[in-house]
């Protein structure tokens, strides 16, 4: 087992960064625990964070039945996220506990992500649905995330395996 210290979860539109106009008071950018999405005809909430790169977290029923072929792109590409962003699909199985698929920018849904998990705990903690201690199930493995809240490191346990070894000779 291994832990990573992820950094401190950044909930500012600009970090990721994300043109927050849901949240703009007074013409001033304003972090919101939720923003509205227009996709696909269909209009859902996401809940975003950067953990060094930036992150939308949609909450599903059941991740297995997510619609991460369909809103997976159209979130990456979405306009109000000019670099694009990861889409996490989120499935709160209890307050320890979540189930998440990630689409990654650029490349479509991967095994696992670490920055994905502790997003995807990052805002389900924001919005007071999670504990600071959460398993989260990937496809790939599970890992374990603690974040005690806003403003405070997160950590990510896990498992490692090797899957490569190798040499190159340089000349």
């Amino acid at each position: 087992m291994v832990s990573v210290d992820m950094g401190v979860p950044n909930f500012d539109p600009r970090a990721l960064p994300m043109d927050a106009a849901d949240a703009e008071a007074d013409g001033a950018t304003t972090e919101a625990p939720t923003y509205s999405l227009h996709v696909d005809g269909a209009d859902i909430e996401i809940g975003a964070v950067s953990m060094g790169n930036p992150h939308a977290v949609l909450q599903v029923s059941d991740v297995k039945t997510a619609p991460l072929a369909r809103f997976g792109p159209s979130i990456e590409n979405h306009p109000r996220f000019p670099k694009r962003v990861n889409v996490g699909f989120m499935q709160i199985v209890d307050r320890g506990h979540v189930k998440l698929r990630v689409f990654e920018r650029g490349v479509g849904e991967t095994l696992a992500c670490g920055t994905g998990a502790g997003a995807a705990v990052a805002v389900g903690r924001r919005r007071g649905l999670l504990d600071a201690e959460v398993r989260v199930d990937l496809p790939g493995g599970a890992a374990s995330v603690s974040w005690p809240g806003v403003g405070e490191r997160l950590w990510l346990t896990g498992p490692t395996t090797t899957v490569f070894t190798g040499s190159i000779d340089i000349t």
